[in-house]
């Protein structure tokens, strides 16, 4: 018998196979974002809330999946092993206090979660590109996976913080003892050199979907 958490999880795993948490798979279905949220799986009283076959219809319509790829994902088996859990907050909320600790690693509350294929990282984490701040590298609805364990090298894209609370998605250029100089992705932006002792953390892009 098919159960309530089975058609979750299958709608989760389609969702991380492109890159998505389940909101951002239901923005590209054309449905409200909240539509998937773990919150609505379940009502006020606690009564099982299953997604409707339309909404499941429009997401497969939107990845390209078939109905029989969508029924492979169901049940305990489907990836095992193979997929983390990573946190995904919207880039716009990155900069707000509470989200990550001294360290760049996610924390606190207001995380949803996509299931992604293992980095080998467990302080991952997802963030959601709203907006065309980035365009053309990363655009409105792109998800982008951030390794705070990957090593940094010039001209790899990164996503900085300052004690300031300011975050930004750039392109090292330099890293000195002193300063980090970055190159700004939507060259309508300026470019940005940062003293280090402002600089709070600084994590590596790994992946995006675009």
């Amino acid at each position: 018998m098919l159960k309530h958490a089975d058609i979750w999880r299958a709608i989760d795993r389609l969702a991380a196979q492109h890159g998505l948490s389940a909101s951002g798979l239901a923005r590209r279905a054309g449905l409200d974002p909240t539509t998937f949220n773990k919150s609505k799986r379940t009502t006020g009283d606690g009564k099982l809330r299953w997604p409707s076959t339309e909404s499941v219809s429009k997401v497969l319509e939107a990845t390209g999946a078939s109905l029989s790829e969508f029924v492979s994902l169901v049940g305990d088996a489907a990836g095992a092993g193979s997929l983390q859990r990573v946190p995904v907050i919207g880039y716009a909320q990155a900069g707000n206090a509470g989200f990550f600790d001294d360290a760049g690693f996610p924390s606190g509350v207001g995380w949803d979660e996509l299931l992604f294929p293992s980095i080998g990282d467990p302080h991952a984490y997802a963030l959601e590109i709203a907006g065309d701040s980035m365009d053309p590298v990363y655009r409105d609805g792109d998800t982008i996976i951030v390794s705070p364990a990957a090593q940094i090298r010039r001209n790899d894209r990164v996503v900085v913080r300052t004690k300031g609370g300011e975050v930004m998605a750039k392109q090292l250029l330099r890293e000195t003892a002193t300063k980090i100089e970055l190159i700004s992705i939507n060259r309508a932006h300026p470019d940005r050199s940062i003293p280090r002792a402002e600089v709070a953390w600084m994590a590596r892009i790994v992946w995006a979907s675009q």
